[in-house]
């Protein structure tokens, strides 16, 4: 039985993928490209990633509605060297342009063993537990980021000059159940407050500053501020990295160059991203890598709880499971976005 808010709706996985290939054909994109869209946001929905799924045809939408994004963009893939590809999204919806990244690194690491895809021109790509997930079941093990408007200071700064910038890992483990890692470089994502601003909820002041650098328990606050880094200057350092591996050296904008699609919808961002896949398969034969994994598994899952409800857990367990839960149950969906998505649907069906 299901134990989702009774606030929220459910929808099944392929009711749920076909509207929103209609919405983006609603919103001009062609089948081919929608459906790539779709495959990355029903993946995070399924994740319960809810704040990155297909609730983002809201920001997605409004921007493609005033041009502010291209909606049938003309991808280039440029390979450079043997195992080097760049990508230039011609400012393409976000996830499609990531998908076209991802498979070009794809290509390249089952040539040679290892490839990675710089990718501009792109826009917010949704997060980056999907792209992992695609890649390791196909066998690759990857290392995914992608910089984001400014949202953070400078460690000691007093302005927004970096973004909140994700970063994710992934490990092909046994058949579907591979191990990804998938964070931003805030504590939380700015999505979560805006939820909390939108519930009328107060948050945890470890979250993010207000406009003045004093940390603060009101959502409005914190989005008029900074968001709080993981760890200190550490998460400050990581973030740059990030953004020198996705924004500088992809050739898209980087730091405070990357245009806010809040303020600006009608610009285009021109947000970077960065693939690097290595074929497992190259390492040894899957059997091999399955039997590691799970003995790498075991080892942690055999430490004692120190919270006898809260068992050791490894990285991407808890959205495998909520996958699991979700194919069988429905997905939990906002009614909004659903009435969103029927809305966009229309458009196509006209």
């Amino acid at each position: 039985m299901s134990t989702q808010p009774k606030t929220r709706v459910t929808i099944q996985e392929e009711e749920l993928r076909q509207l929103g290939q209609q919405a983006f054909e609603g919103l001009g994109l062609l089948p081919s490209d929608a459906s790539e869209v779709v495959k990355v946001l029903v993946l995070a929905d399924l994740f319960g990633l809810s704040t990155h799924g297909l609730s983002r045809v809201e920001s997605y939408g409004a921007r493609l509605q005033v041009g502010g994004i291209a909606a049938r963009p003309e991808i280039k893939v440029d390979r450079v060297a043997p195992a080097l590809v760049k990508v230039d999204g011609a400012n393409g919806v976000g996830p499609l342009v990531g998908m076209r990244g991802l498979n070009a690194a794809m290509e390249v690491a089952r040539e040679c063993g290892i490839g990675m895809a710089f990718v501009r021109g792109s826009n917010h790509f949704g997060p980056v537990s999907p792209y992992s997930y695609i890649a390791a079941e196909a066998g690759f093990a990857s290392m995914i980021g992608s910089n984001a408007t400014t949202t953070i200071a400078p460690w000691g700064g007093s302005d927004a000059r970096l973004g909140n910038s994700p970063l994710g890992f992934g490990v092909p483990g046994a058949p579907g159940h591979p191990f990804m890692l998938d964070m931003a470089m805030s504590v939380v994502a700015r999505a979560k407050i805006r939820n909390a601003l939108k519930a009328g909820q107060a948050i945890p002041d470890t979250w993010a500053t207000d406009k003045d650098g004093r940390k603060t328990t009101d959502p409005q606050s914190a989005l008029d501020g900074f968001l709080l880094p993981i760890g200190g200057h550490k998460g400050y350092g990581l973030a740059l990295m990030v953004d020198l591996f996705a924004g500088l050296l992809s050739n898209a904008a980087y730091l405070s160059h990357v245009k806010s699609w809040v303020d600006a919808p009608d610009e285009p961002q021109n947000l970077g991203h960065f693939f690097i896949l290595i074929d497992t398969r190259r390492l040894g034969s899957v059997q091999w890598l399955t039997e590691r994994m799970q003995d790498f598994s075991a080892i942690l899952h055999g430490s004692p709880a120190a919270e006898p409800d809260k068992p050791v857990v490894v990285p991407g367990e808890i959205e495998l499971a909520n996958m699991a839960r979700q194919r069988a149950e429905g997905i939990c969906l906002d009614p909004a976005v659903l009435a969103l998505l029927k809305s966009h649907s229309a458009a196509y069906a006209a």
